[in-house]
């Protein structure tokens, strides 16, 4: 039974910090994922974005509402409709208290609540398997009226846009209990709810072991949903629970069920946790889905052609590996931590593809490893280990880097952990300039409209022009650290601070 409350109406109206100023209604082009559809280029076609905003003023402001109090996923934007992740510390439904972690659906015109995905934590035991008030990290990937996720403990759903208010759809009805706590009754479902269509458990229906919080940009090809596991290292940071668990799998878009898998035994060589998002490639004719280990190696797999028989799991046939760190030590890993001078490698963003060469962030861990990192960047053709034959060029990061690059009219921007925005010439890997921000990055630059947008830790967003010559064009004071990368998305930014989602575009 659905209830729907004035209570819990007007707490949610409440919960809801909007400026009413509506997004132009001649709309350019929704942002369904993170990133390119294929090659995960932060780059945008947006043009008419503002190169700064005012949220005292209200200038260039269309509208902000409240998230919780640590938010890590970037917004996607889709069907009139804004999604991101974030925690209950600040609930919007009073049945819903307590660390939980949630997802918002907001109404893209002024930011006002549809109807959020809740779910429960499960690391009671262990606070490493869901790392406390993380919240769900993961940005959202839509199709139509499907909008795909994974929630911080690990679970791949399939989401109704439009959430409960048409009605519970699907073979799932037990969202109920999926929102509460095991040693809680679960609440009775409202129009506030999300409805879940399908969910997949990876630890327990796929053999893995998250770390801290699960992490994945869910890429859709066909029938097909490729994502990472985030299979890791256990609460001692020394064992691998699960080592012959997969690091990349596929799923049936239509029902959630496991399809393939990767077959590489990566899980021993782990050093951390596998966080970084598959992405597809294109040379000639021949399409790839290529992936960044948790081993910090790039692997690329032949696609899937079919859904395999009911009951099949099929292995993902590698095509090539490239070791963007091939001295780096690959056995007994667990005996480096904390080695900032030797240890292993790992990638946490995403590699990009263009033009048929795979840019990619690569170094030691930022809290476990060596300081050691680079930009690399590679030929993504060739058969087998083509770690030295394939590479490119190599340009030294002052830091590991937690981001995903930039590529622009032969421009790569990047960003390390230590605070420096990167400007790198494509073709060569040589600087071009470099600028410190002052405080520490985890979000990702993203390029539109002739500019650079950036966000610290320390709450500004740096705006800087895509280009040669450095000219700094807007550094704003936000209200708390930016861990997402901005979005652009219908003549609008969308940036998320851990407390704020911003709604920005010139004029009123």
């Amino acid at each position: 039974m659905k209830i729907m409350s004035s209570v819990r109406t007007r707490i949610t109206a409440m919960c809801m910090t909007i400026l009413s100023l509506p997004i132009p209604s001649a709309f350019c082009a929704d942002q369904p994922q993170w990133g390119q559809a294929w090659g995960r280029n932060q780059v945008s076609a947006e043009t008419g974005l503002p190169a700064s905003f005012d949220p005292a003023a209200g200038t260039n402001l269309r509208w902000k509402a409240d998230l919780g109090t640590e938010t890590y996923s970037t917004p996607i934007i889709s069907g009139g409709k804004v999604f991101i992740g974030t925690n209950n510390i600040r609930p919007r439904d009073p049945h819903h208290t307590g660390d939980r972690g949630i997802t918002l659906c907001l109404k893209e015109s002024d930011g006002s609540l549809c109807w959020q995905l809740v779910s429960e934590k499960i690391g009671a035991t262990d606070v490493y398997l869901d790392w406390p008030r993380a919240g769900n990290s993961c940005p959202v990937t839509v199709e139509g009226d499907r909008v795909y996720t994974l929630t911080s403990s690990d679970k791949v759903v399939c989401l109704d846009i439009n959430g409960m208010a048409n009605g519970n759809d699907g073979p799932f009805k037990d969202e109920a209990r999926f929102a509460s706590p095991a040693d809680k009754d679960p609440d009775a479902l409202c129009d506030l709810d999300a409805d879940i269509l399908w969910a997949f458990d990876i630890p327990s229906q796929a053999g893995t072991y998250p770390h801290d919080a699960a992490h994945a940009s869910i890429l859709i090809d066909g029938p097909f949903l490729y994502l990472n596991t985030s299979n890791g290292v256990d609460n001692t940071h020394r064992k691998i629970r699960k080592p012959d668990g997969p690091s990349l799998i596929v799923l049936d878009k239509a029902t959630g069920r496991l399809l393939a898998r990767d077959n590489e035994g990566i899980g021993p060589r782990i050093f951390h946790s596998t966080w970084s998002s598959p992405g597809i490639g294109v040379i000639s004719d021949r399409r790839f889905v290529y992936f960044c280990g948790g081993d910090g190696v790039v692997y690329a797999f032949e696609m899937l052609k079919a859904v395999p028989p009911a009951g099949t799991v099929e292995t993902l046939k590698r095509i090539w590996k490239f070791d963007p760190d091939p001295t780096g030590p690959k056995e007994n890993v667990s005996q480096y931590l904390t080695n900032r001078e030797t240890s292993p490698s790992n990638i946490k963003g995403m590699a990009v593809f263009d033009s048929g060469r795979i840019t990619v962030a690569v170094g030691g861990d930022i809290w476990w490893g060596k300081n050691q990192a680079w930009l690399k960047c590679f030929k993504a053709e060739g058969e087998g280990d083509i770690s030295s034959s394939a590479l490119i060029w190599s340009y030294d990061l002052n830091h590991h880097s937690c981001s995903t690059p930039a590529i622009v009219e032969g421009l790569v921007f990047a960003a390390d952990t230590q605070g420096v925005l990167h400007c790198i010439d494509a073709a060569t890997g040589k600087p071009v300039w470099t600028q410190d921000l002052g405080a520490e990055i985890w979000a990702s630059p993203m390029v539109a409209d002739g500019k650079v947008y950036l966000g610290t830790r320390r709450g500004e967003l740096w705006v800087f022009a895509a280009a040669r010559e450095k000219k700094q064009l807007a550094a704003i004071d936000l209200d708390a650290p930016i861990s997402a990368t901005v979005i652009a998305a219908n003549k609008t930014l969308f940036i998320a601070t851990n407390k704020t989602l911003y709604a920005a575009g010139i004029g009123k």
